[in-house]
């Protein structure tokens, strides 16, 4: 079977990974703002198993100065997809066809999705799909993503090509004096570039932008350079302007011309009106921000009042049946007292806690996805980047910060979106300090246990302490260690757009998976290494308090570091250890070490080791120390270099020690 390799193009937020879904039946989260899409990703194609489609990420040029504009970039003049398909926003034609004429000169056969023609369609607009086709040398399909209309056309279209392997045939759009100075180039490189197998067309437009590394790599003579030069010397001359804005006029008066004649506009389309509406008020110099605190409140006060919480307690409640039914079934097979103790009071209760809080995170996320995929975060990022230039970093800081409050590892990774490097280092020490989901069960279980009638107003505290020591340490690490200003941010308000039903679920469903996933390892393997340490003494012998177990003498000598903080019993410290493993670890250690996975009877145990003041300190320390191994490990690949990773861990848990002691002492003392 021959393999058949095409790449996925288009600028972002232009509905790339939506397709990327519906051709591989794939389920990679789709979001409504720029930067979802950080690595290029694979799948294959429904149906026709030889064909694999890489979804590259979203860029607006093949100037490779971006992350994603160097990814994209490589894959498509290194790998050689043998098809491109195009991806463009019908109600944005103009800027979408920028990146467009920049891969024609790739000389990969092409095809056009035309997204969201239902959205053209609907608002009184039209585009001539067959004359922008012919206009450009490339078949074209007017398409809708989300809701699957001409998908089936454009497979059919990817089919044919790929059998047929017709020839390249795209329009060459010069013209005047570009013309006479890139054709003057092509013959001249026309043997360089044959060697090393480069699209001609493409290397010439990138000489004439002045890419010295490139004649470098060419192994242009010092004639062939000067003759060069003098070519753009004279084509500057006679246009009467710069090298780089010629090859950006020559590109948009074509694209002008064939907008002129193919698209054919009433006005805006019905979202981009209705997003002017809604932005007058949720872009609001004053209230911005309140509106933005009071959504989260709200998301909170669903999540853990009105629908998690019961949902917890249900689940919780079939957990406990379960763990009864089986305790019983080993009593009545007679099993050993030992591997029964393992079994129940380790695996069950150490996975079951931990499992129970499942409802609580796939809630959550369902409300974060709603804003997310409607474009409202988008929005948050502008709003949020003047704020954000006071701490040293710019707007498009946030997005890997909002991915944070998912999980810190693929927030570690979305920095790579940044083009500062400066802005990058920032980015990912200040990350870890936002919650993760995985933080979300013990703020369950300690909420539960301390302030059960203030839980959505202490979660919001928790996650607002967070966000005030990213701020300060910023502000820290801004006049001191990572001086320097940040980069210009600009950033594509995409349309407010009714979130897709399917695109909800499957996230809700990936953070199920990914939850459920960590539960029967990680925390599986963790919950029988703690039961062991805490059933064992040094010399391997049963012991019948685990106060004088190997746990026990370990997190005896690290408990008097927590003192000053009010949790130096030793159960506590060793779930913080325990806690670098995976946070959820934190949930599952304490209910082993306490012996009841029952959530009132957790609580209740819980009292015995914390007071309200030390365990909201507690829950500050496990907020800001040093994220799981998997974020570490992240933010060792990210960084180059283990020293600047363990300075990163060192400082955040440092931080954390310090902020919780503050919280501790000052609560005291109020209260």
């Amino acid at each position: 079977m021959v393999e058949h390799l095409i790449a996925l193009v288009g600028n972002q937020n232009c509905g790339k990974t939506t397709l990327f879904n519906q051709l591989t039946g794939s389920n990679q989260h789709v979001g409504n703002f720029p930067g979802v899409t950080v690595e290029k990703k694979m799948g294959t194609m429904k149906r026709h198993k030889d064909i694999t489609i890489v979804d590259l990420p979203g860029i607006y040029s093949l100037t490779p100065y971006t992350s994603e504009e160097i990814v994209t970039t490589d894959f498509l003049l290194k790998d050689r997809p043998e098809l491109i398909i195009d991806i463009i926003d019908a109600t944005n034609i103009e800027r979408n066809l920028y990146l467009t004429l920049q891969m024609m000169e790739l000389n990969i056969p092409m095809v056009i999705a035309l997204n969201m023609m239902d959205e053209v369609v609907g608002s009184g607009n039209s585009i001539d799909v067959s004359g922008l086709s012919e206009a450009l040398g490339i078949p074209v399909y007017p398409i809708s993503a989300s809701k699957g209309d001409g998908i089936i056309d454009l497979v059919n279209q990817v089919n044919a090509m790929l059998k047929n392997q017709p020839p390249v045939h795209h329009v060459d759009f010069c013209s005047g004096e570009i013309h006479r100075a890139i054709h003057a180039i092509r013959h001249l490189i026309e043997d360089h570039t044959e060697r090393l197998r480069l699209p001609n067309r493409y290397v010439v437009t990138r000489l004439i932008e002045g890419n010295e590394q490139l004649e470098q790599e060419l192994g242009l003579t010092d004639e062939e350079c000067h003759i060069i030069h003098h070519i753009v010397e004279e084509m500057e001359k006679n246009l009467q302007t710069d090298r780089e804005a010629a090859v950006v006029d020559m590109r948009y008066n074509y694209i002008e011309k064939v907008c002129q004649q193919c698209v054919f506009k009433e006005g805006e389309t019905n979202e981009q009106i209705r997003s002017e509406k809604i932005d007058k008020l949720l872009t609001n110099k004053y209230l911005a921000i309140p509106i933005f605190i009071g959504i989260m409140f709200l998301i909170f006060y669903l999540t853990f009042s009105v629908i998690g919480g019961p949902l917890q307690e249900l689940l919780e409640s079939g957990i406990d049946q379960f763990n009864q039914m089986l305790s019983g079934l080993l009593q009545t097979w007679q099993v050993n007292e030992l591997l029964q103790s393992l079994i129940i009071d380790g695996i069950c209760s150490g996975v079951g806690s931990v499992l129970s809080f499942m409802p609580i995170i796939v809630v959550l996320f369902f409300f974060l996805s709603l804003l997310e995929d409607s474009g409202y975060m988008a929005r948050v990022a502008f709003v949020m980047d003047k704020f954000l230039r006071k701490l040293g970093l710019s707007g498009r800081s946030f997005v890997p910060m909002l991915i944070g409050f998912g999980c810190s590892v693929p927030a570690i990774m979305a920095t790579r979106t940044l083009s500062s490097e400066r802005d990058r280092k920032m980015t990912i020490v200040l990350t870890p300090f936002l919650s993760c989901s995985a933080k979300l069960p013990i703020y369950g279980m300690i909420t539960a246990a301390f302030f059960s009638q203030k839980a959505a107003l202490v979660m919001i505290t928790i996650y607002c302490i967070g966000i005030f020591v990213a701020i300060l340490s910023g502000l820290l690490l801004k006049n001191t260690v990572l001086k320097g200003e940040p980069v210009p941010f600009v950033l594509e308000l995409p349309a407010y757009r009714i979130p897709s039903y399917k695109s909800v679920l499957m996230h809700m469903w990936e953070k199920a998976k990914d939850f459920i996933k960590k539960a029967f390892t990680i925390i599986f393997i963790a919950s029988m290494v703690i039961w062991f340490l805490q059933s064992f003494s040094w010399n391997l012998t049963l012991v019948a308090d685990s106060s004088n177990s190997i746990l026990a003498s370990i997190g005896n000598f690290v408990a008097p570091i927590f003192k000053p903080m009010g949790f130096d019993d030793w159960r506590a410290s060793t779930a913080l250890i325990t806690g670098i493993t995976a946070k959820e670890s934190v949930v599952s250690t304490l209910t082993v070490l306490l012996g009841s996975d029952n959530s009132m009877m957790l609580s209740q145990m819980l009292q015995t080791i914390f007071t309200p003041q030390s365990a909201f300190a507690f829950l500050v320390f496990t907020v800001l120390y040093m994220p799981c191994v998997a974020a570490f490990a992240a933010t060792k690949k990210e960084l180059g270099s283990l020293k600047e990773a363990l300075y990163c861990a060192l400082f955040q848990t440092g931080t954390a020690y310090v902020v919780s002691l503050v919280v501790y002492q000052l609560s005291s003392l109020l209260m």
